[in-house]
């Protein structure tokens, strides 16, 4: 298969490196604005499979040009562009898969293409990142192993193995992706019902061995299409996990307006967004540099299962490879994008359409796929007593 990766970023490049290894991808397309920066990237890998192409994916035209070339595209551009990449797939026959973006309702604009994709026998799985996608990918596999689903508890993080003062975190994406999460409200199922709720509370202790006890709290767009997937769960929530005290730090900026888009200040007659000047004041601290990140995983789906109460739970702990120089949440995110990809490709899903992860991806070999990536995603499960009913 030949496969286009757009963005030649930190995610778009380590997709590349996952492709460039695997001996079904014949040839990879890494296209970006700045082409000078991805052909620094490729010298280093010393292969002739990958080519290197400019691409200004603000023009169709050209979107479209350089998603031909490949069987399968892979989305690795801010999610502003997920829309117009899954059209610019589906004009030119080329299944597609994204990192996500389930702020603004970009994943639903995505999901609506699905009669169009079919009708030119496309395949589009969005929201391949780790939560959304890692998680989406889960609970699908969890589910399908018992029969009747009640509960969905999702926890994700990305954290410094060494936490500083004062904040104890390290941006391993989008800074401005962590602020959307943080200040959008989250959806979740509570007593059968689907409310939202907000960002930065609903906090509650995490333990994880060799880290101690986190925290975890609501984060939005973690639950993307599950609750659309699983409506009849009586409680569906999804906490991104911190070291203990982050969230009412964040809370706080938040709760000064520091954080809204909307919040403009005149500084020396000149208009000054308050939120650009935090994210980029806040760049500077949180810079991971050389440090080593960690990503933390826990998906637990409980319900029913031959008149038994059955809890499936998943659990990843993974750490920057140093060797490779490759952060954690590289290896977790681009690892499963590129899965996936490879899995539409090579005819391991089939189905023509745009599906949310949980409805379309093979749990199991997922699983074995990322293991061989040294991703390893434990699997354990347990059953309570006989339900009696009356």
């Amino acid at each position: 298969m030949k496969v286009v990766v757009l963005g030649a970023g930190l995610m778009g490049k380590e997709v590349a490196r996952d492709l460039v290894a695997s001996d079904g991808v014949e040839k990879v397309f890494l296209a970006d604005v700045v082409p000078a920066l991805a052909e620094e990237f490729v010298a280093t890998l010393n292969t002739d499979k990958i080519e290197v192409v400019e691409l200004n994916a603000e023009c169709d035209d050209a979107l479209r040009e350089v998603i031909s070339k490949g069987n399968v595209v892979v989305n690795a551009l801010f999610y502003a562009f997920n829309e117009r990449v899954a059209k610019a797939a589906i004009a030119t026959g080329v299944h597609a898969v994204d990192l996500g973006g389930h702020i603004g309702g970009v994943t639903e604009k995505v999901l609506g293409l699905s009669e169009e994709a079919k009708n030119k026998g496309v395949t589009i799985v969005p929201d391949l990142g780790v939560a959304p996608g890692m998680v989406n990918i889960l609970t699908g596999y969890g589910a399908s192993k018992i029969d009747t689903v009640d509960s969905i508890k999702l926890f994700v993080g990305g954290i410094p193995t060494e936490p500083k003062p004062p904040l104890h975190y390290t941006r391993v994406f989008s800074l401005e992706g962590v602020l959307d999460h943080y200040t959008e409200p989250s959806k979740a199922i509570q007593k059968g019902q689907l409310i939202e709720v907000d960002s930065l509370t609903g906090i509650e202790p995490i333990y994880f061995d060799e880290f101690g006890v986190l925290e975890a709290f609501y984060t939005s767009g973690g639950i993307s299409t599950l609750y659309k997937t699983f409506p009849d769960v009586k409680t569906l929530e999804y906490k991104t996990i911190r070291y203990k005290g982050h969230a009412e730090k964040f809370k706080l900026l938040a709760d000064l307006d520091f954080l809204s888009r909307e919040n403009k200040v005149e500084v020396n007659g000149q208009e000054v967004c308050v939120r650009d000047v935090v994210r980029e004041a806040l760049k500077k601290k949180l810079d991971l540099g050389s440090k080593i990140d960690a990503v933390l995983l826990r998906t637990i789906i409980a319900g029913e299962k031959d008149e038994e109460q059955v809890t499936y739970e998943y659990e990843m702990v993974v750490r920057k490879n140093v060797e490779s120089n490759v952060t954690a949440m590289a290896r977790a995110t681009a690892n499963t994008v590129s899965v996936v990809a490879q899995m539409i490709g090579s005819g391991v899903i089939d189905k023509r359409g745009v599906y949310a992860p949980e409805e379309i991806v093979p749990g199991k070999p997922y699983i074995e796929e990322m293991a061989k990536r040294g991703v390893v995603i434990r699997e354990t499960s347990h059953r309570s007593s006989m339900i009696v009913k009356w």
